[in-house]
């Protein structure tokens, strides 16, 4: 993986910068997940409500230490965000406080894209992450139908290139876990 393009890419989160990147499902576009000032750039890039959360891409470090939680961010079957309450998120760790739903609830996702976990792991904490497009536009699976509106919006874009391919061309499953442990499935 070209370094060059890792070290770019956190210098721009670092300063407050949005991305634009692949994951392991769709196309997004994130930033620092403690940076109010780049969510907010963000909601006003997409155009999106923020009663509409996005989620974090996290790394096994930033595990809830709910056996619920865990082993549904484990999941084999494929990708999955899983909406937990902000209170259930490990101790310390700092989100902007724009980031959460208005019902006090956040998407956490473990990506299995190299890229993604490179990033993650370098930055230190989790990554915002949300589809690439505007609000209520189809989900971008490759690089190439992304609008180019949206790009130029963007502090960063990683390249097209194929080691950054997931091979996915759907978004995560999302599945939302209540304070008791209940589980909704909302998307599969």
């Amino acid at each position: 993986m070209d370094k060059t393009i890792i070290e770019n890419a956190l210098d721009c989160l670092r300063h407050g910068g949005v991305i634009l990147y692949p994951t392991d499902t769709i196309w997004g576009i994130g930033c620092d997940c403690a940076n109010a000032d780049a969510v907010e750039k963000i909601y006003s890039i997409k155009q999106r409500d923020h009663s509409k959360s996005m989620l974090l891409l996290a790394c096994d470090d930033f595990l809830t230490g709910n056996p619920a939680i865990d082993r549904l961010l484990h999941s084999e079957e494929k990708p999955t965000t899983v909406i937990v309450p902000i209170d259930l998120l490990p101790n310390g760790m700092s989100i902007a406080p724009n980031l959460p739903a208005d019902d006090g609830t956040i998407g956490i996702r473990l990506p299995k894209h190299r890229f993604c976990q490179e990033i993650v792991l370098q930055l230190g904490r989790p990554i915002v992450s949300t589809s690439a497009n505007f609000s209520g536009q189809p989900s971008p699976s490759h690089r190439s139908d992304i609008d180019g509106r949206l790009v130029t919006m963007m502090d960063y874009c990683i390249p097209d290139l194929p080691e950054f391919a997931s091979g996915v061309s759907k978004p995560s499953r999302i599945v939302k876990m209540s304070g008791d442990g209940e589980t909704i499935t909302l998307r599969d």
